[in-house]
Order: C-alpha cells, then structure tokens, then sequence
C-alpha cells in the first residue's frame, strides 16, 4: 500500500506530466523529419523553448545514449560542445521506460546547479515507425507549479528507532526525576492555557531536561524556548496575547488536556522505558514521542488517545 507521501508525490507527477506531455509530444514529431540534420534540430529546439514553461534546457539523445543536439538552455545560450557527450549513466536515461513514449524520471540532484530536478522525455520515431531518440527537457523542481497538490493531511502511526549505542545499554541505566517532574501538573496546565488560550499550535516538552518550546499560530517560523522558571510561571501567559482556538485545528479542544494527561502517564510509569520528550501539534493533529530507548513514535491525537497501555509497554 502506497503511503501518504508516496500518493503526494505520485499526483504531483501526474500534475507535470499533464502540463508537459502534449508540448513534448508536438516537439517531438517535429523532430523526426530532421533528426539527422544537427543544425537544423537546434534550430528547433530554440524555437520551441518559449512553449514549455519553466524548462531549463532541451536537447537530443539518440537511442543508446549519445547527445545528438547542443544544450538549448533557457537564457538563450547554445552548448555546442555538448553534441556527443554520452548520457547513458545519468539517472533520467536509465530509468526511461522504453516502451512509453512520455516518461519522468526521478528527481535528482543536478550536478551543475545542486538543485532538485527532473527530466521529462519523449521518444521521437521516423515516419516509418523506427525510434530514433528522445526529446529531453530539464526542470529544477521549484519552477514547477503545484496545480493545488494538497499537502499532506493525516497520519498514520510511525515507528523511528534512534541510537543503537542508547538501545544496547537501556536497562543500565533508570530514570532520575527531573525539576520538570516534580511541577508537571503546573507545567501542563500552563502548556494547556498556552495552546486553548493563548494562540500556542505546537508545544514540545523536554521532559528530562526540564524546557518545552512553543511555536505560536500568529508567527509560526519562529519558536519561543523557555526554562522550567518560565514556563511554570502563570505570567508566560502575558507574553502570549489571548487568541481563540484555531478554527483549522485538527485536535478538538477539548481533547488537547487528555493528550497531555497521557503524556504525564508514559512518563511515569516505568522507571526504565519511559518519556523522555513529547509533542503536540493541533493544527496537523499530531503527537510526537521519544522515549529512553530513543525510540520515537509519530502519530494522530486520536490514534494516540486509542492506544491501550499495552501498545507501549507490552
């Protein structure tokens, strides 16, 4: 089963095929008469640039490989020097698919700008049915428009294991309550105010070394890191202005002292595997977990609030 971001990523190549296939088509039927006449297939290539949106260079490939035009780059420049370099090892040629006349390869990294690109390619055939090449067009990924592919919107639960050096010795070593510890309740329920209140989507707390950080909904690339004194102290909440409860928030309201009451129960209730760090994020509606073994756990606010006891220890 394809996960979330494999369906993403497949309907934003469908996107691009879309918008290309039919140009790449055209282009390329317009090709097979002069395939083997170098000039004059450059001079197509130029004029047929401005009809492909964002493409940072077109060129010819004949079937095994070899480069049959010059590089027709997007800023008017010409590569002659580029007829006859071998592509046979770049990526978008080795996973071209033979029998399709329209592919895309992977996204890779360019070896000229570092960016993430992909290279759409069309076979070009003869009047008599023979292949000839391929029309290839590159594309650095950010210049492709999204045609409103959605972003990821639920999550299903995810397992990441850390440090084996920390697994190997987790049962050497026991849980020390920690200042955050012994004032959790105080913690939580300002954490609570904060999120319900005080316009906070997303709050970490750091369990084990006593800090929690904030992100708030009103300047959301920035985070706010605050010690034990401070986020125990009820005027935090004055540093935050008071904002309703998001409308787009994923977690119901009333569901958000729940999460962090079960947060305060994982990280009590073994001495050995227990909490060292979690996360709630309402607008995603995500839980996020790490635990001693520096294990973490990745999943929604409602799968988490599922979850028996026995899921973590047993």
């Amino acid at each position: 089963m394809e996960t979330l971001l494999e369906q993403r990523i497949e309907k934003r190549k469908i996107s691009i095929t879309e918008i290309l296939q039919g140009t790449l088509k055209k282009l390329a039927d317009s090709c097979s008469d002069i395939w083997n006449q170098v000039n004059r297939l450059d001079q197509q290539l130029v004029l047929s640039l401005n009809s492909i949106p964002k493409c940072r260079m077109l060129y010819a490939v004949e079937c095994h490989g070899i480069q049959v035009s010059s590089n027709i780059k997007y800023n008017g420049v010409i590569n002659h020097a580029s007829r006859g370099q071998n592509l046979s090892d770049r990526p978008y040629f080795l996973n071209s698919q033979p029998d399709i006349p329209f592919t895309l390869s992977p996204v890779y990294i360019s070896r000229t700008n570092h960016k993430p690109c992909i290279t759409a390619l069309h076979q070009v055939f003869s009047a008599e049915g023979v292949k000839l090449g391929c029309i290839a067009a590159d594309f650095v990924i950010d210049d492709l428009p999204d045609n409103d592919v959605e972003l990821m919107k639920t999550y299903s639960w995810k397992q990441i294991k850390g440090d084996p050096a920390i697994r190997q010795n987790l049962f050497q070593q026991k849980r020390i309550v920690s200042a955050m510890d012994e004032k959790i309740e105080q913690v939580h329920d300002i954490i609570h105010n904060l999120i319900t209140q005080c316009g906070i989507f997303h709050a970490k707390m750091h369990y084990s070394s006593s800090r929690a950080t904030l992100w708030a909904y009103a300047h959301p690339y920035e985070y706010q890191l605050h010690v034990l004194d401070e986020i125990i102290d009820p005027n935090v909440c004055l540093a935050y202005p008071s904002q309703d409860y998001p409308e787009i928030a994923k977690v119901d309201e009333d569901k958000v002292a729940a999460v962090l009451k079960k947060f305060t129960m994982l990280r009590d209730i073994d001495d050995i595997i227990y909490l060292r760090a979690a996360s709630i994020n309402v607008i995603n509606g995500m839980v996020g977990l790490t635990f001693s073994c520096d294990g973490s756990h990745y999943m929604s606010v409602e799968e988490f609030l599922d979850k028996q006891d026995v899921f973590w220890f047993g």
